[in-house]
């Protein structure tokens, strides 16, 4: 179909509709069969993209079949493949069929549920599946609906870190008052994400006031009681008061495991907000192996992990939970008459929830149906297949490194999460740094895998993330012959 005369367009024709979306669907189906023939790291210049477009959008519409010809020449070239199996970069990004499926239930159903009333089911359904995922991943009563806490999707855990530390400021300034905000002090370790410090400068804790606490290979770069207990005690002693704290179950550049029960007893010591940061490996204790990395979690005030990361679920989704959801709406709601609910009184009870409190936006996306159809079609023992296969992956690669004299496994395997480096011991520690950004540049140039890197004790460490959906041990298996055959060629020209 090509373009539509003005009086003729008819944008939701279910006619139409069923046509395109299947257009698309072989699109997608034709790109998943050949993702592996495409490099997996983007190999473009800066600006290419809008050289090859347009200046301005075009005055008549264009016939879907056109549009995706463009898509397939001029967009998926420039894209890094994260669904390819052989993305092994930063940490997974895993979509499924039935990820896909309901996302096109959110997008075509296209509702809008920030209070009950725009959309019950929407709201409700939201509620049952962050019961069930609590339940999976072994959380306490205590954030449970039925416990007297609950849960909410968020986009991303920026969000969620932004939410939880607005209502840690504002319980705090409640007894302080707003000037006491000067006064307030956030933790963290220095494996901690990036995203907290962006979070307390947003809700305005001074930048001063943000505690980046060492770790070190003594514990696993796990961040330890003692290090946040001396951290506080110093704050006190000069009128501060210990606001946040972050425990961080799978930090992103190690894997690195805070240790949560013995974190959670000094906060509660101190009053301090304790949140636990799971976006990685929180999809892990779905196994009941891994779930002892979440002892002590009914000493903390929230919890957040990514369904969207590693638990086959299609960007966007983070479930947050909540032990006192008061503490969050006090700090978050809004009442004005327009979004008041309509339904008759008789019809509402303190049960109900309106999410536009759980959140920074008002707007909000049907992502329950998308996080329930994935558990719906795979079930738990189907997921917790799929993380326990990951896992063998890295446990694979992990030992082939260790075999190799030329390599060092930098820290244990963590989750599905190997973390090495090239160390010929004829090479001082400049070198080595050198060395490894060269081979870590030479494996993405080559097309054929993407892997990043982290910097940890002045050590230039190579990481590699098992997690796609499509990857299989024979993904793993490539690159790491690709790894040697770059090593390879590397110390050929060094020696």
């Amino acid at each position: 179909m090509g373009s539509l005369p003005l009086e003729e367009l008819m944008p939701l024709d279910p006619e139409t509709f069923a046509g395109e979306s299947s257009t698309v669907v072989d699109f997608l189906t034709d790109y998943y069969r050949n993702v592996n023939k495409y490099p997996v790291m983007a190999n473009t210049e800066p600006g290419s993209i809008r050289k090859l477009l347009p200046e301005v959008a075009p005055e008549m519409g264009e016939s879907m079949d056109r549009i995706l010809d463009d898509v397939r020449r001029d967009i998926l070239p420039g894209l890094t493949h994260w669904q390819s199996p052989s993305f092994f970069a930063y940490f997974p990004a895993n979509a499924s069929t039935a990820g896909f499926v309901g996302e096109m239930l959110s997008a075509g159903l296209n509702v809008v549920p920030f209070v009950w009333m725009a959309s019950p089911a929407a709201t409700e359904l939201e509620q049952i599946v962050v019961d069930w995922m609590a339940r999976l991943l072994g959380l306490p009563e205590c954030f449970h609906f039925n416990g007297g806490g609950g849960g909410v999707l968020h986009g991303s855990t920026c969000e969620a870190v932004v939410c939880t530390l607005t209502a840690a400021r504002d319980r705090a300034l409640s007894k302080l008052g707003h000037a006491g905000i000067l006064k307030l002090v956030v933790y963290a370790s220095d494996q901690t994400h990036a995203t907290f410090q962006k979070g307390a400068s947003i809700v305005g804790i001074p930048p001063a006031n943000f505690r980046i606490l060492r770790t070190s290979a003594d514990s696993g770069y796990g961040l330890t009681a003692d290090t946040v207990q001396r951290a506080i005690e110093e704050d006190i002693a000069r009128g501060l008061t210990p606001l946040y704290l972050c425990a961080t179950v799978g930090t992103t550049g190690l894997g690195a495991i805070d240790r949560v029960r013995e974190l959670g007893h000094v906060a509660r010591r101190y009053g301090t907000w304790l949140h636990i940061d799971a976006a990685y490996a929180g999809s892990a204790a779905i196994c009941p192996e891994f779930q002892g990395h979440l002892d002590g979690t009914e000493l903390a005030d929230s919890v957040s992990m990514n369904p969207h990361k590693w638990f086959l679920t299609n960007m966007d989704c983070c479930c947050l939970w909540v032990a006192n959801p008061t503490t969050m709406t006090n700090a978050l709601s809004t009442d004005p008459e327009y979004l008041k609910n309509v339904s008759p009184a008789s019809k509402m009870t303190t049960d109900t929830i309106d999410y536009k409190d759980w959140q920074i936006a008002l707007s909000r996306r049907f992502r329950a149906i998308k996080l329930w159809v994935v558990l719906r079609r795979y079930g738990a023992a189907g997921m917790r297949a799929h993380i326990r296969r990951h896992i063998r992956m890295a446990e694979w690669f992990e030992r082939v490194v260790a075999a190799d004299e030329r390599f060092e496994v930098v820290v244990p395997r963590s989750f599905s999460l190997v973390c090495f480096r090239l160390r010929p011991r004829f090479m001082d520690d400049i070198a080595v740094e050198a060395l490894n950004r060269e081979l870590l540049a030479a494996v993405n140039a080559s097309g054929r895998a993407f892997i990043t890197h982290f910097v940890v004790d002045g050590k230039f460490v190579i990481r590699l993330a098992v997690g796609g959906a499509m990857t299989e041990l024979r993904h793993v298996r490539g690159a790491w012959e690709l790894v040697k055959e770059k090593a390879d060629e590397l110390l050929a020209n060094c020696c």
